[in-house]
């Protein structure tokens, strides 16, 4: 691995190299998305399989759209 690929992984998880390479912390088992802001949470959508990907959005579309009816059936109801 060379020092520019190095380089940007200690960037992407705004760290430097020597923190990078002598990391004393623990290690994540698992990833949660809870405490991640938006952009964060776009980026480890992006890292995922196109497959994956897909069905993130699928189901970000699906409650979206499933706010919009209930939203629309709620305004329309008001006013009868």
């Amino acid at each position: 691995m060379s020092i520019d690929a190095i380089g940007k992984i200690a960037k992407y998880f705004n760290m430097t190299i020597d923190q990078l390479v002598n990391f004393e912390g623990d290690i994540p088992q698992e990833v949660t998305i809870e405490d991640k802001s938006l952009a964060e949470q776009i980026k480890l959508i992006q890292g995922l399989e196109l497959e994956e990907k897909n069905m993130v959005f699928k189901m970000v579309d699906t409650f979206l759209t499933q706010k919009k009816f209930k939203d629309f059936f709620q305004k329309n109801i008001a006013t009868l």
